[in-house]
């Protein structure tokens, strides 16, 4: 089953496109508490999550043992729930090569988010694992977008354009590796129409404010999951991570269902 079928299986099952941002605060009691503090999430949201999404900066920013802790998260994951990497990698092809196998092989998650800036050749080391997928950065969520992403070119696309022609070109030679595209909700509404119909993980909800109507009325069909990190481990209420979460996937099912 490839990581989009898995992935529309699992929002199915739950009824709900939450992704749950795993983002341990490397100043709130090193990687023990880190470790303790992420099982206990993943626990109380399991129910709740279409998928999990590790940041990679959070467990680097605690060293080797931020690193072990997330292989020891990586290994003890919920049966049936995605695993979206958030490493944002970006290099030559043969350095890329190693990252794929490494996030693919070594510690099996399901997909991972590429920078795409350095072109084609640099996620093609990516394109030919089966049942695994990418997640291009398209239109982020930070104010940074109008920098490079939504520029325009001379040919009248904007350069998030050509990023999305890369999985297109991906699908058209029917590569074995889901392509989707991190598109952030906080401009969403300005580039759905010229996005593929293909999975977007959409961060942006919680404490950027991003509005979820752009999406519920563009007409998608793919599996698409919208993050929430901070609304859920970091909330200033009383409720646990699992009352969190359950919220965040009612509010996510009600704007946008599945």
């Amino acid at each position: 089953m490839s990581f989009a079928e898995r992935l529309q299986q699992r929002i199915k099952k739950t009824g709900s496109r939450l992704c749950v941002g795993l983002d341990p605060r490397p100043g709130d009691g090193g990687a023990t508490f880190a470790r303790n503090f992420l099982k206990q999430v993943i626990d109380e949201t399991a129910d709740s999550a279409a998928a999990y999404k590790p940041n990679m900066a959070y467990f680097e920013a605690m060293g080797i043992d931020g690193i072990r802790v997330l292989e020891d998260l990586l290994s003890k994951m919920p049966e049936g729930i995605p695993v979206i990497l958030d490493a944002k990698r970006s290099d030559i092809g043969e350095t890329q090569k190693y990252y794929a196998q490494g996030y693919f092989s070594g510690w099996n998650v399901d997909a991972v988010t590429l920078n795409p800036f350095l072109g084609y050749d640099s996620i093609e080391p990516f394109l030919d694992w089966k049942d695994k997928g990418i997640y291009l950065l398209a239109v982020t969520s930070n104010p940074g977008t109008a920098d490079f992403q939504q520029q325009k070119l001379a040919d009248g696309r904007s350069v998030f354009e050509l990023v999305t022609a890369l999985g297109e070109r991906a699908k058209a030679e029917e590569r074995a590796t889901d392509v989707g595209y991190v598109v952030g909700l906080t401009n969403a509404a300005a580039v759905l129409e010229k996005i593929p119909d293909a999975p977007l993980l959409v961060p942006g909800l919680g404490a950027q404010g991003g509005d979820l109507a752009s999406l519920a009325s563009a007409g998608r069909t793919a599996p698409d999951v919208i993050n929430v990190s901070r609304g859920i481990l970091y909330a200033a209420d009383e409720r646990g991570f699992g009352a969190r979460a359950r919220g965040w996937a009612e509010k996510i099912a009600t704007a946008y269902p599945v």
